[in-house]
């Protein structure tokens, strides 16, 4: 086992990383705050995992799941470094080297806030959902569970406020099986009492619903305050925190299925989930939306391009036909649809189609064009046109995939004006502050990238 005592604040790691403190420790090992001299001083985070040292077979099991962790790419995971294999006064170490995230744990904050008799409020855990759900199906699709999610486990960034998701347990489990090797031990249950469902702390059994388990009790525990084994009835092996926490029914149902005791009767997936938390009376529409957001730049929701109405029921199309040299988009007939407006809502700026009915304001009825005519132009100015089309350019540029980039540009939005989410906005003068601020959060993210920044 390494000597980890000898990583003392000042200490120097293989004339490159300066330790600055230690974060943390766990049954493998401990973790550092460290300088990387070679790159500025920059800080990173370096993860010692003795235990694996003593078995060949283990540090290879732990060299094959670290190339798993070293190509995971997301802009909401810690970026891996590098597997450091060293020397401590004779004794072989090994260490992961990751980006370090400036911030708090989801469990700092609520202990703070409860000092403040304050929890998480509904909104908040449900715009943490939306934000970590399509963390989930990332890793997820990478056929990696994390196995270990809760509130100390996902870090508030303090520069944009996004939730990075860290620890994977998919790292644990590779040393807690060579430490099993060792007892003569054949199963291996990795979790987090309270958290981690009963066929993972039990069996050893993961799967992306189990993840979908964890992220629906640290919901709970932020709406409520109070710790998972207050929220369970452990002797009917059901949760009873609806007498703790009072929600809307549709986050209600959405975390009682997540909740589910048998993994069969939860959700299977990260996306199916995020469906299921969006408001009912848009999940028929959802798949319209989805085209629609497609169509010419994600993220240009304000730019008022040529719309041709037909009057035989022409479905969407998500690529333009170039009409007269001017793009050209066949919506879903007015008549059918009701009205088409721009809405901003939590993670997303993008065209929305609203049925009639729905309490949104509702569009006057639109003049119908052939497709060789064009409506007037008399939202946007000119000014603001080629504005959008400079983000859109700067984008392609750098070769960033565009839904990526604009889900940041989107997510930056919110947690600079949240007072803006769910608010219907148009093209009409009286919403020019608005888009204007929207634009200087594109352009200020485009500044940082073209420095060198990360996504």
């Amino acid at each position: 086992m390494s000597n980890s005592s000898l990583l003392t604040p000042g200490s120097t790691l293989e004339k490159r990383y300066r330790i600055l403190r230690e974060l943390g420790r766990g049954g493998f090992g401990r973790t550092y705050l460290a300088e990387d001299i070679n790159r500025y001083n920059e800080h990173c985070v370096l993860k010692e995992f003795s235990p694996v040292v003593h078995s060949p077979k283990a540090a290879e099991l732990f060299d094959r799941e670290a190339s798993m962790l070293y190509n995971l790419q997301h802009p909401q995971i810690p970026r891996f470094r590098e597997l450091l294999r060293t020397d401590l006064a004779g004794n072989p170490s090994l260490f992961l080297v990751q980006d370090y995230i400036k911030g708090q744990t989801y469990e700092e904050i609520l202990i703070s806030r409860q000092q403040q008799g304050k929890n998480f409020t509904e909104a908040e855990v449900t715009q943490l959902l939306f934000q970590l759900l399509p963390v989930l199906e990332y890793i997820h699709s990478k056929n990696l569970i994390h196995r270990d999610i809760s509130p100390d486990n996902i870090i508030q960034h303090d520069a944009d406020k996004l939730p990075f998701l860290i620890d994977f347990g998919s790292v644990k489990q590779i040393a807690a099986n060579a430490v099993l090797q060792f007892n003569g031990q054949s199963d291996t249950a990795i979790g987090k009492q309270g958290y981690s469902p009963a066929e993972q702390m039990r069996l050893g059994k993961v799967s992306a619903a189990s993840d979908l388990y964890a992220l629906a009790v640290t919901a709970l525990v932020l709406l409520s305050g109070k710790k998972p084994q207050k929220l369970y009835d452990i002797n009917n092996k059901t949760w009873d925190w609806r007498s703790h926490v009072s929600v809307s029914p549709n986050l209600a149902t959405v975390l009682d299925r997540m909740l589910a005791e048998q993994p069969g009767d939860r959700y299977q997936s990260a996306k199916a989930v995020r469906e299921a938390l969006k408001d009912p009376k848009l999940s028929q529409i959802g798949s319209i939306i989805s085209q629609m957001v497609t169509m010419n730049f994600v993220g240009r929701p304000f730019k008022n391009t040529t719309q041709t109405a037909t009057s035989n029921h022409t479905p969407v199309h998500q690529n333009p036909q170039l009409v007269n040299n001017n793009p050209t988009f066949k919506l879903i007939p007015w008549k059918t649809l009701g009205s088409l407006s721009v809405i901003l809502v939590p993670g997303i700026l993008a065209f929305s189609v609203v049925k009639s009915g729905f309490t949104l304001p509702k569009l006057p009825d639109l003049p119908k064009f052939s497709a060789r005519q064009q409506p007037p132009d008399t939202s946007l100015e000119e000014a603001e046109i080629i504005r959008q089309e400079n983000i859109g350019k700067r984008r392609k540029n750098l070769n960033i995939n565009q839904d990526i980039f604009y889900q940041k540009v989107d997510e930056l939005y919110y947690n600079k004006y949240p007072e803006f989410q769910g608010r219907t906005l148009t093209e009409k003068p009286e919403d020019a502050e608005i888009r204007r601020k929207w634009y200087e959060v594109a352009e200020d993210l485009l500044d940082k990238l073209e420095k060198g920044g990360r996504l």
